[in-house]
């Protein structure tokens, strides 16, 4: 029997990926609601593959991914998301997950994504493949801004860029002000940016936006 665990804090889509992955009778899912519990049923519990939502309330996908692979390096972690794959995928695929996918991808998609991880492989879509074709050529070395920052100061200037305020932000990820208020002067010294309007003007300017 493969065990799969999914973590997603949303019940319909670990529901829908629940029913995605029993048109293979040998798979049982175990689910997560967030990601200090899909570490706990890591721990306790023989897991062959992890399904890992990036946007969860308090330890986002990335921390929780680099967690994982802290503490079971042979676990492959198929990360999920509603971001495009421009956005994230490089960021999680060089901290370790061993696939990327978005969530409206087709349901084939995740099964091939499984079969891939299960042989050991790395599942990444053609589209992607090229892109890091582009991230490993070493005379492409004039990244963007944003490709500069860390991946919770990225998450900041997003939620800069969508209009809210410091504290509105620290609430969502369940921070101090102090610490957004941190990230976001770390966020204008590395971009180069003056102010919000900036920061927002940016997002706006680059489409890092959820789309």
């Amino acid at each position: 029997m493969i065990r799969i665990a999914i973590a997603d804090d949303h019940a319909l889509i670990r529901a829908g990926l629940k029913e995605i992955l029993a048109a293979r009778p040998n798979i049982h899912v175990i689910e997560a609601t967030n990601g200090q519990e899909l570490i706990k049923k890591i721990n306790s519990l023989d897991i062959h593959v992890a399904i890992l939502d990036i946007s969860m309330p308090g330890r986002n996908g990335l921390e929780t991914l680099k967690e994982i692979r802290a503490t079971h390096p042979k676990l492959p972690v198929l990360m999920l998301s509603v971001y495009p794959e421009d956005q994230y995928a490089i960021r999680c695929l060089k901290a370790g997950a061993a696939g990327y996918l978005t969530k409206d991808s087709a349901p084939e998609m995740l099964l091939s994504a499984i079969d891939k991880l299960l042989k050991g492989e790395k599942f990444i879509s053609p589209n992607l493949a090229h892109k890091l074709v582009s991230e490993l050529d070493e005379k492409n070395k004039d990244k963007l801004p944003h490709e500069q920052l860390s991946d919770r100061e990225f998450e900041v200037l997003k939620q800069i860029g969508s209009g809210l305020s410091v504290s509105q932000i620290a609430e969502k990820l369940f921070l101090s002000p102090k610490t957004i208020s941190t990230y976001r002067t770390r966020i204008l010294q590395k971009t180069g940016l003056k102010n919000n309007a900036d920061l927002i003007h940016y997002v706006i300017e680059y489409e890092l936006l959820n789309r």
